[in-house]
C-alpha cells in the first residue's frame, strides 16, 4: 500500500487510539503528575486525643503537671521550704502567700513544691523497684521448671500475706526511718503483687502458639521471655505499675502522717497534713491543700490507668 502525501498546510489529526504510535522515538512522552494522596501527618493534640479519651487526657495532664512540678518545684518556689516568712499563723489566702501560711508561718505554696520532690519520687523509685522486680521474677517463674516455679510463688505467697502497712510500720521500727529504707520497705510491699500479675500473664502466653513454636526451634528460656513474652505484657504491666504507683503514694503519706515517713526537716505530702493538723477546725489551707494535692494525683494517675486498660483491651480484642 502506498502512502498518501501529506500537505504541510493541513494540520495532521491522528485518529482515536493513534496517539502512541504518532509520538516519535526521540519526543519525550509527557508524563501525568502524580497527585501525593497520602493523608498528611495528625498533630500532636490530634494524636493523643486519638489515643486517649478525655478522662484519660485530664489524668495525664494532672500527672504530667505533678511530675513536672517534682523537678522544677524548688527553683520556682517564692521561698526556701522552711523558712520563716509571716507571724501569722495557718494565714488565709493572699497575695502574698496564694495557698496560706502553716502554724508556724512558712509559706505553704513553697512548703508543696519542695514537698512534691519527696511525694513523687519515693512513689516512682519505689514503684519502678517493685514491677522491674516483680516482674523478673514472674517471667522466671513462669518459664522455668516447677520446682522454680513453685518455690518462688510460696515465697512471695508469704510475703504477700502481710499487709504492707504493717511490714512497714515493723521494719521502719526495727531500722528508723530514712530515704532509701522508706524507698526499700516501699518496694518490698508491693513486688509480691507485681510477681503474681507477671506470672499470671507469662503462664497464659506460654501456653500459645508462637511460644511453642520458639521452644520447637530450640530457642532458650531467656530469648522466649524476652523476645515473645514480655513484649506482649507491656500494656497490662503499665496498668500494674500505675495502680503500684497510686498504693506506694499512699503508703507513704499514711507513713508520714505517723510520723514515720520523712522527716523534718524535710516533708512530704502526708507530712505536711499531719503537721497542720491542728488548723482543720479553722478549714485552714495549710491542711487542705496537701490533701487536695494527694488526691488529685491519686485521680489523675487512676484516670490514666483506666484508659490504658481499655486501650489494652482494643488491642487484644482486635
Amino acid at each position: 500500500m502506498m502512502s498518501q502525501p501529506t500537505n504541510p498546510h493541513v494540520p495532521h489529526v491522528p485518529h482515536a487510539g493513534t496517539e502512541l504510535y504518532d509520538l516519535g522515538l526521540d519526543e519525550p512522552a509527557i508524563e501525568t503528575p502524580v497527585v501525593d494522596t497520602a493523608t498528611p501527618k495528625q498533630g500532636v493534640l490530634k494524636r493523643l486525643v486519638h489515643r486517649f479519651s478525655v478522662l484519660g487526657l485530664i489524668g495525664l495532664m494532672l500527672v504530667t503537671f505533678w511530675l513536672i512540678v517534682a523537678f522544677i518545684g524548688p527553683l520556682v518556689a517564692p521561698y526556701k521550704g522552711g523558712t520563716l516568712t509571716s507571724t501569722e499563723i495557718f494565714g488565709r489566702y493572699s497575695a502574698a502567700y496564694p495557698l496560706g501560711t502553716d502554724y508556724l508561718g512558712r509559706d505553704m505554696l513553697s512548703r508543696i513544691l519542695y514537698g512534691a520532690r519527696y511525694t513523687m519520687g519515693l512513689a516512682l523509685a519505689a514503684a519502678v523497684l517493685a514491677s522491674l522486680i516483680g516482674t523478673f521474677f514472674g517471667l522466671l517463674a513462669a518459664v522455668s521448671g516447677r520446682w522454680v516455679d513453685e518455690i518462688l510463688s510460696r515465697l512471695f505467697d508469704a510475703l504477700i500475706s502481710i499487709p504492707s502497712k504493717v511490714l512497714a510500720l515493723v521494719v521502719i521500727a526495727a531500722f528508723g526511718s530514712s530515704i532509701p529504707m522508706l524507698t526499700t520497705v516501699a518496694a518490698l510491699a508491693y513486688i509480691p503483687g507485681a510477681f503474681r500479675i507477671s506470672r499470671s500473664l507469662a503462664v497464659n502466653l506460654m501456653g500459645l502458639e508462637y511460644v511453642q513454636v520458639a521452644r520447637a526451634r530450640g530457642e532458650g528460656i531467656f530469648y522466649i521471655a524476652r523476645v515473645e513474652v514480655l513484649p506482649n505484657m507491656i500494656h497490662p504491666m503499665l496498668a500494674d505499675f500505675g495502680l503500684r504507683f497510686v498504693f506506694i503514694v499512699l503508703l507513704l503519706s499514711g507513713l508520714s502522717f505517723l510520723g514515720l515517713g520523712v522527716q523534718p526537716p524535710n516533708a512530704d505530702w502526708g507530712s505536711l497534713v499531719r503537721e497542720n493538723i491542728g488548723g482543720l477546725s479553722e478549714g485552714a489551707p495549710a491542711v487542705l491543700m496537701p490533701a487536695v494535692a494527694i488526691a488529685t494525683l491519686t485521680i489523675g494517675m487512676n484516670l490514666l490507668i483506666d484508659n490504658l486498660r481499655r486501650r489494652g483491651r482494643s488491642h487484644g480484642g482486635a
